[in-house]
């Protein structure tokens, strides 16, 4: 069946549609010189396809995160306030300064179903990442 999503993230990927069909769908092995090239079972395909899934979500939701966390990054500041009658303030990002970051929890624990949009599986993702 065709899927209106597919190409847009091929292009992101770099590759053609034939490129992913042959890495989740097919083996090679090598012996004595000679090559063979096999299909792989169908539940086999769908791990590959679910591995594959779960590391692009990864990848992307680092990026996200990186991407966010380095732009709200405090910079230390190397002199001290100081007050009246010269005695010093205090930061409220702490006594040696540092970074403020985005921190993401989902109360409400795993979910799964037949359809996830992108936000639950950023959710999930960060789930099991919190709960390794």
């Amino acid at each position: 069946s065709s899927n209106e999503h597919l190409q847009p993230i091929l292009d992101l990927m770099g590759i053609t549609s034939e490129n992913l069909n042959q890495a989740i769908c097919y083996f090679k092995i090598e012996a004595r010189g000679l090559s063979y090239t096999r299909a792989v079972q169908k539940h086999t395909a769908e791990k590959g396809l679910e591995a594959l899934i779960k590391a692009t979500y990864s990848a992307m939701f680092d990026y996200i995160v990186q991407t966010i966390n380095s732009s709200i990054t405090v910079k230390k500041k190397t002199g001290a306030k100081t007050g009246e009658g010269g005695a010093k303030k205090r930061s409220s990002k702490g006594a040696d300064g540092g970074n403020a970051f985005v921190g993401v929890l989902d109360i409400f624990g795993f979910e799964s179903f037949k359809k996830n949009s992108f936000e639950q599986l950023c959710i999930n993702y960060c789930n099991e990442a919190l709960q390794q």
